[in-house]
């Protein structure tokens, strides 16, 4: 039984790597980037088993049927290694008990993968791509392959080599192998921002830029998968903006709002905060703020309080445009009546966001910035009025 469903979309970037594969043209190390969720990783894991495949097509990719590509697809290839960020175990001392944590960490993750392929991580977790992870790929790169003639390694949200959190180490490391990668083996990065990685690296790979999906592939895709009805998934496929795994993080998790919903309602709070009458209800939703361990959802929920902002200043200056808070029309019309002229403040309020991210990004009390934040939106609000 296959784990993984079938790739949508990005039919060009699929022809030109098949294509290269084929004729044994395809270089050995890449960058696959574009937006969160949008399958990049989803299309590595194609290309991966496009390079096992015993019969690969030049014009459709692997064959599918083959016992390697069966394999793959059930995410049990043995020459197929997939990397991603996990988060730092704790009590592992040294460098051997840290690797040997982080391989249980990935078996872990790899197995819930397998049960849900499509599973979405919690957003704002603390997660890297650690020292000791690169050496081990590094290790398993200069064995001979278990099963066939060729190695992959797939290393996803390959930003994760340099946050604070794993350190510019095991972006260097990496850098090492992929200087002189071994014989038959491939190496595929994915990345959401590839300014992220060091320009070193980033010098090494080449580039496969993905772009996002149109609306009616996503919500296909959600009826398909997840049953949805075709109301809902046009919806949900709008919140996406182009992404498969955006848009089903807005879905509902157990009874309970999906992650992406849940972080799209915060803001929401702090976009009707600000245009509360009192100062008190900016007051309050500061203070509703986690002030230390979530700093990677406070930092989530002021994307989605940008995006609430720029469907402001489109509703205020066309009432009938295309938004993407669709379902939440009514609630933009009546802060755009309320504030004549915000569209105007628009501009200024996401810079403000802007220095609010910086700040959130250090040390500053995520409770401070958005008591800030809020009350500096408010008067940009006021001025246009």
């Amino acid at each position: 039984m296959s784990a993984l469903h079938a790739l949508r979309g990005h039919d060009e970037a699929r022809a030109a790597l098949a294509r290269a594969a084929v004729n044994n043209e395809l270089p050995g190390s890449l960058l696959i980037h574009g937006p969160v969720g949008v399958g990049k990783q989803r299309l590595g894991l194609w290309l991966a088993q496009l390079l096992i495949c015993e019969a690969p097509r030049p014009s459709d990719g692997p064959c599918g049927a083959c016992t390697p590509c069966r394999l793959a697809l059930r995410l049990e290839h043995p020459d197929i290694h997939w990397f991603f960020p996990v988060p730092r175990p704790k009590g592992a001392s040294g460098p051997d008990k840290l690797a040997e944590a982080l391989e249980e960490a990935r078996a872990a993750e790899l197995a819930a993968r397998r049960a849900d392929p499509l599973r979405i991580p919690t957003p704002g977790e603390p997660v890297g791509l650690f020292l000791a992870q690169v050496q081990t790929i590094r290790r398993i790169a200069t064995t001979k392959p278990a099963m066939g003639r060729r190695k992959v390694f797939l290393i996803g949200d390959a930003e994760a080599l340099v946050p604070q959190e794993s350190s510019p180490e095991a972006a260097n490391a990496l850098l090492k192998v992929l200087e002189e990668p071994p014989a038959e083996t491939t190496f595929i990065l994915t990345a959401a921002s590839p300014e992220g990685l060091l320009p070193t690296l980033r010098s090494r790979l080449l580039p496969i830029r993905l772009r996002p999906l149109p609306e009616s592939v996503v919500a296909t895709f959600l009826m398909e998968q997840r049953g949805l009805d075709e109301g809902t998934a046009t919806r949900v496929a709008r919140l996406g903006q182009g992404s498969i795994g955006r848009a089903i993080g807005f879905l509902p998790v157990d009874g309970e709002p999906g992650p992406l919903e849940a972080l799209r309602s915060r803001a929401r709070e702090y976009l009707a905060a600000i245009a509360a009458p009192t100062a008190t209800h900016r007051l309050a939703a500061a203070h509703a703020v986690a002030p230390a361990g979530a700093r990677g959802s406070f930092l989530d929920s002021l994307e989605f309080l940008a995006l609430w902002l720029r469907d402001l200043g489109v509703i205020a200056t066309e009432p009938d445009a295309r938004i993407v808070n669709d379902d939440a029309r009514d609630f933009l019309l009546g802060i755009a009546r309320k504030f004549p002229g915000v569209a105007t403040a628009v501009p200024d309020a996401l810079h403000l966001v802007d220095e609010a991210v910086t700040l959130a990004s250090g040390n500053v009390n995520p409770q401070l910035i958005l008591a800030w934040l809020l009350r500096g939106i408010r008067r940009a609000f006021d001025r246009a009025m």
